[in-house]
């Protein structure tokens, strides 16, 4: 049977893929809201996490608990809804989503807007999630293109292009936009994700029970969809200390773009290394950054934060006791860093 493209049938390819979804959609939280704040907090978590992280550790529903409104979010000290985000890494999105709370409550008196363009102008607010939030809120018929998306709409039409291009990545969103049917289209949309997360997978494309295999072009799934060459893998040494006083623990503050805010065990040079003990090391990975951090004992006995900070430039460090560290916000690799050196005796013995 010769194949068509979806192009040629949209209203047929469109009612295979969104019955496809009515009867094995998952139920995830956030498919049961119609809220566009909800919507938007759930979008930029999965940005750059996975689906089972943010449900194994119930993230969207505690940041719903916590946070249930824009004005609510808005309001909130900006360390609180950092520790909220732990452990989800790329901590930008969170202070995002605050700042889009903030944009929300001072210039549409507390409630979300419903036009696309100004859910675009939010702040942190992309193509895609203006797009996402508009379609699953509101029922907009808007494209959307993310990896998954990207993947299946490669293999559909067979296409040769590096999807990362700016030529690639304007061609997808052509198509995206000119199949999203008028009508259904939260459900269709929502289809295509499920599809790149199941059949259409990176490994393995499972052709043979696809909804829409009569609409693939490709004979060839398996090499698609192409993609620039990676940059290569950087490692990375982190050294810190383990300072601790009259019960308390000495951490220093981060001011970066990715972990501003959070607190982590002060810096240690490399020209103290040879006389340090070492106390704990791990790796972890983040973009395309290999790194080792490794925790060394500090020698000497400190007298107070100000007289520790000649490890270079230091926005702000301070004591704290055991209980005061659970509201800490930390990054992932720290926090458990902390929880090995304290299950060690090494803290608080």
């Amino acid at each position: 049977m010769s194949k068509r493209s979806p192009l040629q049938e949209p209203a047929p390819f469109s009612r295979a893929l969104v019955d496809w979804f009515d009867e094995v959609g998952k139920d995830y939280p956030w498919r049961r809201t119609r809220d566009p704040y909800a919507v938007l907090v759930s979008e930029l978590m999965l940005q750059q996490t996975q689906v089972a992280t943010v449900l194994a550790r119930r993230y969207f529903e505690n940041w719903m608990e916590l946070f249930p409104t824009p004005a609510v979010l808005a309001a909130a000290p900006e360390e609180v809804v950092l520790k909220a985000w732990e452990g989800l890494g790329y901590y930008r999105r969170a202070r995002n989503l605050q700042k889009a709370a903030m944009a929300i409550v001072d210039g549409h008196g507390g409630v979300f807007p419903h036009d696309p363009e100004a859910i675009l102008a939010l702040p942190g607010v992309g193509r895609y999630t203006a797009g996402a939030v508009a379609c699953f809120a509101f029922g907009a018929p808007e494209p959307i293109v993310d990896g998954n998306i990207s993947r299946v709409l490669a293999r559909l039409f067979d296409f040769n292009e590096e999807i990362d291009s700016t030529k690639g990545a304007r061609q997808l969103w052509e198509w995206a936009a000119a199949l999203v049917p008028s009508e259904r289209a939260r459900e269709y949309n929502s289809g295509l994700m499920e599809l790149g997360q199941t059949h259409c997978s990176v490994a393995r494309p499972a052709c043979g029970d696809c909804p829409v295999a009569g609409f693939c072009l490709t004979e060839t799934p398996d090499r698609l969809p192409l993609r620039k060459p990676r940059a290569k893998t950087t490692r990375v040494d982190e050294h810190v200390r383990l300072v601790i006083d009259g019960g308390k623990l000495l951490l220093q503050q981060e001011s970066g773009q990715r972990r501003g805010g959070l607190w982590k065990f002060p810096e240690l040079s490399e020209s103290r290394l040879g006389t340090a003990e070492l106390l704990h090391e791990m790796k972890y990975s983040i973009t395309r950054y290999r790194v080792t951090l490794r925790v060394y004992a500090d020698q000497r006995r400190p007298r107070g934060a100000r007289e520790l900070e000649g490890e270079g430039e230091v926005e702000v460090q301070a004591w704290f006791t055991r209980d005061e560290l659970e509201s800490l916000p930390m990054p992932s690799p720290y926090r458990k860093a902390l929880v090995a050196l304290t299950e060690s005796g090494r803290i608080f013995g």
